[in-house]
């Protein structure tokens, strides 16, 4: 199995255990905990899942966020606004320097 075949499997098999919480009735506090299990079983860090998770409660809370389904939407706005760092380039001006590559387990 090459590289991408085994990277396409690791995100989906992460993408699947997601997408399993979202199978819930209702926005209860063993659906948070559900989740949050997840979000760090699926490498998210400790760190990064509780910030994810306070501001999907926040966000919940504040539009008053009734469905599974709404909430799913609310937790990819969190994670894309996470994600978003700004315009960053890469400096490569101070020797040595490194770069870190990161990867989904068992792709190499």
């Amino acid at each position: 199995m090459g590289f991408f075949e085994k990277l396409k499997q690791g995100l989906s098999k992460t993408a699947s255990s997601i997408s399993s919480v979202f199978t819930a009735s209702e926005l209860d506090d063993e659906f948070y905990d559900d989740l949050e299990e997840r979000l760090i079983l699926a490498d998210l860090g400790m760190q990064t899942t509780e910030e994810a998770m306070e501001k999907l409660r926040a966000l919940v809370r504040e539009r008053h966020i009734k469905t599974v389904e709404e909430a799913k939407l609310a937790l990819r706005e969190v994670l894309e606004g996470m994600m978003d760092v700004g315009a960053v380039t890469l400096d490569l001006s101070t020797k040595p320097s490194v770069i870190l590559v990161i990867g989904v387990n068992g792709v190499g």
